[in-house]
């Protein structure tokens, strides 16, 4: 019983020193250079969409086979996604896809009737982001692993 207590006391004694430590520390920086806790350094003028007008832009090739479809259009001017309300569905739902020219939810999205869309896939911009034509923040070497299209 004696030795349980010495070893639970030495490990929390550790366990706070080491949480002093950490609070010492001062300075962390992020890879971009700048304290953990400030804003994000990406300046305004990079975070332009690459696309503008949903359905003027082709689809962006993916770099790996389960890599959900990048959004090819701006979406900064589109409502929150609410449980009442989702702008994607306007024209990926469906019921909408070949009126609006638009590629159709994923099967893997619906419900069991595969005739709605499941709530635990219903927050689309969770997987599916716009791309933004900017400067890497952070060198890079990453090359995707699927073949080119013919």
């Amino acid at each position: 019983m004696k030795r349980s207590v010495t070893i639970f006391l030495a490990a929390a004694l550790t366990a706070i020193s080491g949480w002093g430590f950490a609070q010492q520390v001062a300075g962390v920086q992020t890879l971009r250079g700048a304290d953990t806790a400030a804003a994000d350094q990406a300046p305004d003028a990079q975070k332009a969409y690459t696309g503008k007008k949903p359905g003027l832009q082709k689809p962006i090739t993916r770099t790996f086979k389960e890599q959900p479809p990048l959004v090819p259009h701006a979406t900064d001017n589109f409502d929150e996604i609410t449980v009442e309300e989702n702008q994607c569905m306007s024209c990926h739902s469906l019921e909408k896809f070949k009126e609006k020219n638009a590629p159709k939810i994923g099967v893997s999205h619906l419900d069991s009737s595969k005739k709605a869309v499941t709530m635990d896939r219903y927050q689309c911009n969770s997987c599916h982001v716009p791309q933004v034509d900017a400067k890497p923040l952070v060198d890079n070497t990453f090359v995707g692993n699927l073949p080119p299209k013919k």
